[in-house]
């Protein structure tokens, strides 16, 4: 059924073998002037109020002699979206249907069709005619010779009920297939449409592609300003994202059109029904990725919000829904992980990748409890005397099955899956209790690092965890320094600001992590207290060229003393790198010239020699 007719219909058909009978409606239901007040002044009194904007009610008369011609003429009807709205049919029409098997026939292609039965005879009774029929409230009986006025009520009442109707359905339909926020289709009837495209493209013999949209890092805003500014966001985006669709160049439309829908969340997905080579769909995601990315104002704020998108081509990719989706969701995951603002194809080699991360979550889940998780420890020495001042903790992990796995595979895994916060738990405690340990031998350090990502710093109990557990191994606070990344600062600052200065007061140390890479905001980091900036070894390894990383190396050691920050050089590896920073006056390094993160037995000969470490020089 269709919810999108007119609000107001006055088609009428008239189902009787009697042309006399005919004659006689089009006598009651034609009427002008005075008669058509009438009409009006009974609806007000019907329904307390008239059809707004209707100064004349005019029927539309439509006749047939038998109930098969009456049953095509509304089936016509419907399929050229002019539908009937109410039926005045026959009980008796030799030789063809009677009046209950045409009901019964016109029901089944238009069962919102009102219908009043006309009969001059006790044909069948109500319960006959139920037992045919089915109980309805859209059937109505009219006996013979009928009453003028009776009609005109009927009439009256049963074409407004059958407005009604189509006004509910059509609010009915819009909240079943429709998304309530954005307006665009839901997840049902993009399932429909994609359906739809699947088995045209099929039987058709060419090609389509499902995009999958996801905004990125739009979680961060629901938690920093809210859900009503984040709701606001999304129904722009899905206005730009419609906005791109009406840009398409084709050479003819599709039967079936391109379809925006919001899955869910921040989530999009776009069918292109119909594609002329697959550059068509980059070319689509180009334009998308375009339109989502040009800034928006919502109050005191601007907004710049990137996309990912998974490009899958049908049926190459898929020919079912769930298989095409989960194959573009999978390409726009990839999108996400290469990159803000990037669209990917989907490859088949995706899958094995994709089926690699799930080994790794579901490995890394018991990793802790069975022992296959070791913190190594890379020295932190001041370069001017040589002398260890600390360690920074590095997570390693050997599983039987897997082999060693790098850090940069296994920890994304951990922070998607939220493992990170178990993980990060036992990284902070197992350094500590090697801090203590050293400690207890009469090693002498200043501090130990531990990395914390963005997922735990920002869960509300992090820092209380932290304090607990340096209290628990009865360690002087600042010997623990919590390294975070830059990228963090473009978090909710308030809260951040919050946890760092409740650290800091019960004297943990703060570092500042890969500074450089960030693009954080200068007047930000004033705000925040902490103790140090990590040079990051991308801006070390500029040394060897004598490029501008020379002067971005200069800025930060200048800026960090101009703040009383410690400052401290990573990924040192080459004496000219050395001498460079010596030269500059950033007088703490780590790195490879020194020495690679070790294991604590190690460490622990580095600690007896005096906890001194001299560079390999080269």
């Amino acid at each position: 059924m269709k919810s999108d007719h007119k609000a107001s219909n006055n088609r009428i058909i008239i189902i009787d073998d009697n042309v006399a009978i005919h004659d006689d409606f089009k006598k009651i239901l034609v009427k002008e002037g005075d008669d058509n007040r009438d009409l009006e002044d009974l609806e007000s009194l019907l329904f307390g109020s008239a059809i707004p904007g209707n100064t004349g009610i005019q029927f539309e008369i439509d006749c047939a002699l038998q109930g098969k011609e009456g049953w095509e003429m509304v089936k016509n009807a419907r399929e050229n979206e002019k539908p009937y709205a109410l039926a005045f049919v026959d009980g008796r029409m030799p030789p063809g249907w009677d009046g209950i098997e045409t009901i019964k026939h016109l029901w089944e292609i238009s069962p919102e069709l009102q219908i009043v039965l006309c009969t001059a005879y006790a044909d069948y009774s109500w319960k006959e005619i139920q037992d045919v029929l089915g109980k309805s409230d859209s059937l109505l009986i009219l006996k013979k010779p009928f009453d003028n006025v009776e009609v005109l009520q009927l009439t009256h009442a049963l074409t407004r009920k059958w407005e009604l109707n189509q006004e509910i359905q059509g609010r009915l339909h819009h909240l079943a297939y429709y998304d309530n926020l954005t307006g665009l289709p839901n997840r049902a009837l993009f399932v429909d449409r994609l359906t739809l495209a699947l088995e045209a493209a099929q039987r058709d013999k060419y090609k389509g592609a499902l995009l999958f949209i996801d905004l990125d890092n739009f979680k961060r805003i629901n938690d920093t300003l809210g859900h009503s500014v984040g709701d606001e966001l999304l129904r722009i985006m899905a206005q730009r994202i419609l906005l791109s669709l009406r840009n398409t160049d084709k050479v003819s439309r599709p039967i079936i059109p391109e379809t925006a829908a919001r899955l869910g969340g921040d989530e999009f997905t776009i069918v292109i029904p119909e594609l002329y080579g697959n550059e068509r769909a980059a070319v689509v995601a180009r334009r998308i990725e375009k339109q989502l990315a040009e800034p928006v104002h919502l109050g005191n704020h601007e907004f710049i919000i990137t996309s990912s998108i998974g490009i899958a081509i049908f049926p190459d990719d898929g020919n079912d829904v769930e298989s095409l989706l989960k194959n573009a969701d999978l390409a726009m995951y990839f999108s996400k992980n290469s990159g803000q603002g990037r669209f990917n194809y989907y490859r088949e080699s995706m899958n094995e990748a994709a089926l690699r991360r799930l080994t790794i979550e579901n490995h890394l889940r018991i990793a802790i409890e069975h022992k296959e998780l070791e913190l190594y420890y890379q020295p932190q020495v001041n370069i001017t005397n040589n002398k260890i001042t600390g360690f920074e903790a590095l997570l390693r992990w050997h599983n039987e099955d897997l082999g060693t796995l790098s850090p940069l595979e296994f920890i994304p895994v951990a922070e998607e899956s939220g493992l990170i916060l178990s993980l990060g738990d036992w990284v902070i405690r197992t350094a500590c209790k090697q801090a203590k340990a050293w400690f207890d031998k009469g090693y002498h350090f200043e501090r130990i690092a531990v990395n914390v990502s963005v997922r735990q710093f920002t869960h509300p109990d992090f820092a209380e965890k932290v304090l607990a557990i340096v209290e628990e191994f009865d360690l002087t606070p600042n010997t623990l320094e919590i390294e975070i990344t830059e990228s963090l600062l473009m978090q909710d600052f308030e809260k951040l600001v919050k946890n760092l200065e409740n650290l800091r007061k019960h004297g943990i140390q703060i570092s500042v992590d890969d500074f450089g890479t960030g693009y954080s905001s200068l007047s930000r980091l004033k705000e925040i207290p902490i103790d140090s900036l990590k040079i990051d070894r991308t801006f070390i390894v500029g040394i060897e060229k004598d490029g501008r990383d020379l002067s971005i190396i200069e800025a930060i050691i200048a800026m960090a003393k101009g703040m009383h920050l410690r400052v401290i050089a990573e990924g040192v590896e080459t004496s000219k790198q050395l001498n460079y920073l010596l030269n500059k006056q950033c007088y703490e390094a780590q790195g490879y010239l020194y020495s690679r993160p070790e294991p604590a037995e190690q460490i622990e000969q580095f600690l007896q020699q005096g906890a001194f470490l001299k560079p390999a020089l080269n």
